[in-house]
């Protein structure tokens, strides 16, 4: 359905309302959520990082969702030992989405140079899956590159041509991540990690099911958005002080009229899925929002890695901290204020810095 026309917005909301809606689907808002497999389940999808100037990004995020609770051992066991989430271009997803990505799957790779290749390393290919079906789970290092023909090198992996092939064959679905020896995956069959029950569902439906998904994670986003690809999902609505035309979960919606139980202070990894969204976040939240991590120590304003503060429905300011594992502590280097806060608001981000210094289990130094 076209929504270009102003007589077929459905809905009309306020920027406030906007905001509630965005933060609700992201499960930001005081109504936490009790477990992993629920944020995942919500949100999609758990991005993956090694970047931990506090904690690896994964951690993060649950933590900013859960709170005290949460401790980085559940994520591994609902992954490796419970198998309800699954690890997949470098997130952890929900079981209940397999089914939709697997049409893709099956029609991978589009590209071209990608096919010729697997074409080109048809032996490479057969000798990956036989070393891992008589061995597996194994490690990338334990696999030999037999590969005739290398890839071209991309600045991010070295020569060995094994990670490019099992990523190839994960894409494929041939293959799964079974779990992690630290940073390092661990690989086998995905006939032995995925479950062989799953539903056969045609390419459009699949599709169709997942932008339903990604706007349920979002709760509103951009028409047509290529940050948050929610095609023709939801409702048309418009934003009070806003030209664009906006898709919105029906669900977000009525839970408008639900009681609000308030906001809270959450601090938000740079990775977090809150922050994707750069045109969303400028357009409704009037937050332009630049990651530093790759920008010259001279020229940062907040911090090689600082966290967003957001507070409600705003983002408020920037936490500069990093977790000094050498001392012991978590060093607050320097909380950023967009506007002067008050009181209040300097106790509420406070305690909430005091809170990310018990789950890490160290004393805070530093806070302000």
């Amino acid at each position: 359905m076209s929504c270009t026309s102003v007589e077929r917005v459905t809905h009309r909301l306020t920027r406030d309302e906007a905001r509630r809606i965005a933060v609700r689907a992201q499960l930001l808002d005081a109504d936490r959520p009790g477990d992993v497999v629920e944020v995942a389940e919500q949100l999609g999808y758990v991005k993956i990082d090694p970047t931990a100037t506090i904690a690896p990004c994964e951690h993060t995020v649950l933590w900013s969702r859960i709170g005290w609770s949460y401790e980085p051992g559940q994520l591994q066991k609902v992954v490796e030992v419970d198998r309800l989430l699954f690890e997949f271009d470098g997130a952890f997803r929900p079981m209940s989405v397999l089914p939709l990505m697997m049409p893709a799957m099956q029609q991978w790779p589009q590209r071209e140079s990608s096919r010729q290749w697997l074409e080109a390393n048809a032996r490479f290919k057969a000798d990956v899956l036989a070393r891992l079906r008589a061995e597996g789970p194994l490690l990338a290092s334990d696999i030999p590159d037999t590969a005739q023909v290398d890839r071209a090198p991309d600045g991010w992996s070295g020569k060995n041509q094994v990670p490019h092939m099992l990523d190839f064959l994960s894409r494929q679905g041939l293959v799964a991540i079974v779990g992690r020896e630290g940073r390092h995956r661990r690989w086998d069959l995905a006939e032995r990690v995925y479950p062989q029950d799953l539903p056969e569902i045609a390419p459009e439906e699949a599709e169709r099911r997942l932008a339903e998904r990604r706007l349920q994670a979002v709760g509103i986003a951009k028409h047509r958005s290529a940050w948050s690809r929610v095609g023709e999902a939801g409702e048309p609505a418009k934003v009070e002080g806003s030209s664009w035309t906006f898709r919105v979960d029906p669900e977000a919606i009525a839970a408008l009229r639900r009681d609000d139980d308030g906001g809270r202070v959450a601090f938000l990894n740079p990775y977090d899925p809150m922050l994707v969204d750069r045109p969303r976040l400028s357009e409704v939240f009037g937050f332009d929002y630049v990651l530093e991590q790759f920008k010259p120590a001279n020229e940062r304003v907040y911090g090689y890695f600082a966290h967003p503060i957001l507070m409600g429905d705003r983002f408020v300011g920037m936490l500069d901290a990093e977790l000094d594992k050498k001392n012991g502590v978590v060093r607050v280097n320097a909380v950023h204020e967009f506007l002067p806060f008050d009181d209040e608001e300097h106790d509420i981000v406070r305690s909430e810095i005091a809170e990310l210094g018990e789950w890490l289990g160290v004393p805070v130094a530093g806070l302000p």
